[in-house]
């Protein structure tokens, strides 16, 4: 069978919201300290950053909901559509932090401005993920799935670095005073135009074959509705619990890692935060070759690697990083967590869209997903505090090996996914042209 060619159009227009995406997850969280100050009255600068952060929260709170709404309207209105509909409320919630007045201009009103910012980009992160999983999965020829779907996360840690370089640099291009002035607008501005080149290129994309042949199907009624959902509810739970132990993982070896670093290891700042740089490019660098390897040896054999790995390794690695005395031995553990990790996040974007029907195909992904992450994922910082607040810090370690080992099992019983033909075009073809190994 010839080699299928990779769509690169499809590729970087299903992707590249992601980039946008964590970017501006990361500029608010990072720059909080900066503009606090502005938007609370004075006071106490740790109840100001509470402020923000209980905002911050407000979006991650968000993210079920933006994965059941934007989910349902990617089935019934088309992947363009949705994608096209994710980045525009990503550009509007960057561009409304960027002009939110401050608390002495209009009081609370900004703060209030800060809330409905966050509000739709809560709705937006919900719906993108599973918007751009569809799209990639079911634009992209079966052999090269695999390595498609793998750019989500190319474009998730592309994201992050970019918004932690944009930070470097203002940092050490502008006074602490002009941060907190003016200087942190610039980030949202970024974003804001950024995501209107998102934008751009997305509403050129070309929709897909297998939800054209949705739009012609009979099931026009069951198409997003959690009722259509409910009878692949099998489905659904199996993505929360593959789901589990990979976003624990990641959230430890990312967001997480830093603090650690610098709270526990006793590493300079500076030091930490060039540590989970140089990881996170590396990570980056290896996910389209994982990805395509699943294309070769097939979905599940990464899954099982991932679980064991961080099923037997979270605790020793973690606790040699605590230990870590400087760059090097750092850089190296923390890497081998994210080669870990790889197994994970390289194909689940495409697992989880294998497992279900069109008509479903983008609420199965994005309302399982969402919850999961919510409930696993989004917790992973506090829960690891909250250890390390009661004097047990190493119980963090096997809370991630326990979440991996939920999985584990969920990857040792799961169906293969890669061969799964996701239109009647893609089947018929498979009918009548046979593969010659």
């Amino acid at each position: 069978m010839s080699k299928a060619r990779v769509p690169w159009k499809a590729v970087v227009g299903g992707s590249v919201g992601n980039l946008v995406e964590w970017y501006d997850w990361f500029v608010y969280s990072s720059f909080a300290v900066y503009f606090a100050a502005a938007f609370f009255p004075e006071g106490d600068d740790t109840a100001k950053l509470l402020n923000t952060a209980a905002i911050f929260a407000v979006g991650f709170f968000m993210r079920p909901l933006g994965g059941w709404l934007l989910g349902r309207y990617a089935d019934r209105k088309g992947r363009k559509a949705a994608l096209t509909l994710t980045v525009t409320l990503m550009s509007a919630s960057a561009l409304l932090i960027a002009i939110a007045p401050t608390y002495e201009t209009v009081g609370y009103f900004g703060a209030l401005v800060l809330v409905v910012a966050r509000l739709l980009q809560g709705l937006s992160v919900g719906g993108e993920y599973a918007a751009s999983a569809t799209y990639l999965t079911e634009a992209t020829p079966r052999g090269r799935r695999g390595f498609a779907s793998s750019f989500q996360y190319v474009s998730m840690t592309a994201g992050q670095l970019v918004g932690l370089g944009l930070q470097i640099i203002l940092q050490n291009s502008m006074s602490t005073e002009a941060l907190g002035s003016y200087g942190w607008r610039i980030p949202f501005v970024v974003g804001a135009l950024a995501a209107a080149v998102v934008f751009y290129l997305r509403r050129n994309l070309l929709e897909t074959e297998a939800y054209g042949e949705e739009e012609r199907a009979d099931e026009q009624d069951r198409r997003g509705t959690i009722k259509g959902l409910l009878d692949h509810r099998k489905e659904a739970l199996l993505v929360i619990a593959l789901t589990m132990g990979g976003t624990v993982a990641y959230y430890t070896y990312t967001t997480y890692l830093t603090k650690y670093l610098s709270n526990s290891a006793g590493l300079p700042k500076e030091t930490a935060t060039l540590v989970s740089f140089c990881a996170l490019f590396i990570f980056m660098c290896v996910q389209p070759l994982a990805g395509a390897l699943s294309d070769r040896i097939g979905r599940r054999p990464l899954l099982v690697t991932f679980g064991l790995g961080s099923m037997l390794g979270t605790v020793p690695l973690m606790t040699a990083l605590g230990g870590a005395g400087g760059f090097g031995g750092a850089l190296v553990l923390s890497l081998t967590g994210l080669i870990i990790v790889t197994g994970y996040t390289s194909i689940n974007a495409v697992v989880k869209a294998e497992l279900f029907p069109t008509h479903v195909r983008a609420l199965g992904v994005a309302l399982p997903y969402a919850i999961a992450n919510a409930l696993f994922g989004g917790t992973a910082e506090y829960v690891a505090l909250w250890f390390k607040d009661t004097g047990i810090e190493s119980g963090y370690f096997w809370y991630v090996s326990g979440c991996a080992a939920v999985s584990l099992v969920v990857y040792l019983t799961m169906r293969e996914t890669r061969d799964a033909a996701l239109s009647r075009a893609e089947r018929a073809r498979e009918d009548s042209v046979p593969e010659h190994v």
